[in-house]
């Protein structure tokens, strides 16, 4: 699995792989396009995932998640941070997420 030391190389790295999309965290799926379309858990796969620890903040910790559309349409990354401080979303949602993580 490759490693990286910082996000944005990472970020970089994953979009000349063709991960292009940008996803955001809702409720109960992920949304892309301006937010106006979206991917529920049954639709997308996680390929990929890259954890970043804060070194001098535990704010700075996060996860990225290389995802992909079922039919492989669609991919892109998603950010998130982890522990306290992550986004509240469904349990269908951060199970998927939660396999990889």
């Amino acid at each position: 699995m490759e490693s990286y030391a910082t996000l944005t190389e990472a970020m970089d790295a994953l979009r000349k792989q063709g991960y292009t999309e940008d996803f955001n965290l809702s409720s109960e799926c992920i949304r892309y396009g301006d937010n106006k379309l979206e991917l529920c858990p049954s639709d997308f796969q996680v390929d990929k995932f890259f954890r970043f620890e804060g070194e001098s903040n535990p704010d700075d910790s996060a996860i990225l998640y290389a995802i992909a559309s079922n039919d492989r349409e669609i991919k892109g990354v998603l950010v998130n941070s982890y522990g306290i401080y992550s986004d509240p979303v469904a349990d269908e949602l951060m199970k998927k997420l939660n396999v990889h993580s």
